[in-house]
C-alpha cells in the first residue's frame, strides 16, 4: 500500500502543480519562458513523421503545450485546447502539442491523439531539446502562448478545472490583436 501511495505522489509531482494558480510568465523566471522574450524557434517531428517548425507559424498566435499521455491534468486540458483550436484556427491560431513522453510511452502519443480527436499538430520531442529550452522543470502541462510577433505572451503551469476560461481569454485577446 505504501508503494502505491509513493507511486501516486510521484506521478502527481511529475504532472506539475494541481492546486496553485497558473504561473504567469510576466515575472522574471530563469527556469522557463518569460513574457516579452522572443520565442526560440525549433523543429520537431509530428506523429506522422513530418517536420514542423515554430517559424512555420510566423504571424500566427501559437499555443505550445507541453504534455504527456501519463499526465492526468494534461488529459483534462487537451480537449479544451481542441475546442479553442477549432474556434480560432481560421483566425490565425494554432496549438502545437509537444509530447514529453519518454521511450516507454512515446508509442502511445499517436493513438491517444486519434482516440481523443485531437487535430492540431502533435509533436515528439524525443531528444528533449525543446523541453530543455521552454520547460526545463518538465512541468506537465505547461502552456506557452506566443503572439503574432513571435514573442511569449504568457506561460501557465499546471491545469485545474476553470483554467480553460483563463486560457480562452488570453487566446481571444491575442487573436483579436493585429
Amino acid at each position: 500500500m505504501r508503494l502505491r501511495h509513493a507511486f501516486v505522489a510521484a506521478l502527481l509531482a511529475a504532472c506539475g502543480p494541481s492546486t496553485p494558480a497558473p504561473r504567469d510568465a510576466t515575472s522574471t523566471n530563469a527556469d522557463g519562458p518569460t513574457a516579452g522574450a522572443a520565442a526560440s524557434d525549433f523543429t520537431l517531428r509530428d506523429v506522422d513523421g513530418k517536420d514542423v517548425r515554430l517559424s512555420d507559424y510566423a504571424g500566427k498566435v501559437v499555443l505550445i503545450d507541453f504534455w504527456a499521455t501519463w499526465c492526468t491534468p494534461c488529459q483534462a486540458e487537451l480537449p479544451h485546447l481542441q475546442e479553442l483550436y477549432d474556434q480560432y484556427k481560421d483566425k490565425g491560431f494554432v496549438v502545437l502539442a509537444v509530447s514529453m513522453d519518454g521511450p516507454e510511452t512515446l508509442a502511445n502519443v499517436a493513438p491517444f491523439a486519434r482516440q481523443n480527436n485531437l487535430t492540431f499538430p502533435m509533436l515528439l520531442d524525443e531528444d528533449t531539446k525543446v523541453v530543455a529550452v521552454y520547460n526545463p522543470k518538465r512541468t506537465a502541462p505547461l502552456s506557452v502562448l506566443v503572439d503574432r510577433k513571435g514573442r511569449i505572451a504568457r506561460a501557465r503551469a499546471g491545469f485545474n478545472a476553470g483554467d480553460e476560461k483563463l486560457i480562452a481569454t488570453d487566446v481571444a485577446g491575442l487573436v483579436a490583436a493585429p
